[in-house]
């Protein structure tokens, strides 16, 4: 009998990435979705492809699989009561509306006399995820099944590192259950929140100092992914492979993760080494021709982007208290505060601030960065002169 994995979420990292880690480790695969058309589909076929994002593309068809509708708390309670492992991938916004019905599932668990510990790897981009879905459950849960929750159910965080583009309404007609992905499929998930035996699944790892896999996912892999895309804007390129093909924009892209790579190896005693080699595999993953990223997607919403803790000003930070001089990270906010991609609500918000507030009256107000800030003073410095740099 196949072990089960509930799945919230059967899109783009539900569909294109844990699905197929737990489907191919020998799960079957409870989908949970609000969409009624992808979940009869779904259990029509009972199977999905995935496809690779290489120079040789190669379709992957990922099997054992079904769905519930979410609107169905009965329906995923009972699904959850006999599941050996649960996951999200719904969005920041919408865990909270889950959180019911994995309460409901956790009651259902207990009132079966399940005593077997059951963990939820939680793939959303927020700090602090596990605590915050903890509590989130336990607010709905009644309080003669907290130390059931509190022993029996594992809370564990994990840093998404596979790149999922959007795709063409040609792929979309091609298949509606399609999804193209990057080939890389490596989930780190924290060993701390874990209870109980963790089952063994492909590619995903326990790791013990799991905060410096979550800072290196934001400030090496999101903070150069974000730089590629706010230069390859100023440069007038459509595809995030252009830009890595742009000699100055690489060199930007490759120097700025020295900067806060040698941060991160201070902070969290990372192996040099090893890191390095990282940030060469997230240069040849930006390059990929095959994924078509777009910068638009990528440098989008630029106001989230430049927040106080994010990628690029958060990055910053860091390599101040780790005596690291950001040059090019001041460079690629500096970038940041130009991108106005039509149709995106966040820079055009961005821009209005600009407009309003000036450059450091913007900083204050979307970065935290106070106005005699060393940091403020360089983007500044850097603002004019980096659309004379970046341009063709």
């Amino acid at each position: 009998m196949l072990r089960k994995a509930v799945q919230f979420g059967a899109g783009n990292i539900g569909r294109g990435f844990t699905g197929q880690l737990f489907s191919e480790s020998g799960f079957e695969v409870v989908f949970v979705d609000v969409f009624a058309d992808l979940v009869a589909l779904i259990n029509q076929r009972r199977s999905y492809p995935i496809r690779l994002a290489q120079p040789k593309p190669e379709t992957v068809t990922v099997q054992n699989v079904r769905a519930v509708s979410g609107i169905d708390i009965p329906a995923v309670a009972e699904e959850i009561s006999t599941a050996d492992l649960i996951c999200t991938a719904v969005g920041v916004n919408v865990l909270p509306r889950i959180a019911p019905t994995i309460a409901a599932g956790i009651r259902a668990r207990a009132d079966a006399g399940n005593s077997e510990p059951v963990n939820i790897i939680i793939c959303e981009n927020l700090q602090d995820m596990g605590a915050f879905l903890h509590a989130q459950v336990k607010k709905t849960l009644p309080e003669r099944y907290h130390g059931y929750l509190n022993e029996k159910v594992g809370f564990v965080e994990s840093v998404v590192g596979r790149m999922v583009p959007v795709m063409t309404d040609e792929q979309k007609r091609e298949d509606p259950l399609l999804i193209i992905v990057e080939p890389y499929k490596h989930l780190p998930v924290a060993k701390a929140g874990i209870k109980g035996d963790f089952p063994s699944i492909a590619n995903i790892e326990p790791k013990d100092n799991f905060q410096a896999y979550v800072d290196r996912k934001l400030y090496a892999h999101n903070a150069g992914h974000a730089a590629a895309a706010y230069f390859g804007y100023l440069k007038g390129y459509k595809y995030i492979y252009q830009g890595m093909d742009d000699p100055q924009i690489e060199s930007a892209v490759r120097e700025l993760m020295s900067e806060t790579g040698r941060a991160l190896i201070a902070k969290h005693n990372l192996d040099a080494a090893e890191h390095q080699a990282h940030i060469d595999d997230l240069l040849a993953r930006f390059a990929n021709v095959a994924l078509g990223d777009q910068v638009a997607r990528v440098g989008g919403d630029p106001m989230r982007k430049l927040g106080p803790k994010d990628r690029l000003v958060g990055g910053a930070k860091l390599c101040i208290e780790y005596d690291v001089y950001p040059a090019v990270l001041c460079k690629a906010i500096a970038a940041a505060l130009h991108f106005d991609s039509p149709g995106d609500p966040g820079a055009s918000n961005v821009q209005q601030i600009v407009s309003q507030k000036g450059l450091r009256g913007a900083l204050w107000e979307i970065s935290e960065l106070a106005e005699d800030s060393p940091l403020t003073g360089e983007i500044v410095r850097q603002y004019d002169r980096i659309k004379l740099e970046f341009h063709n």
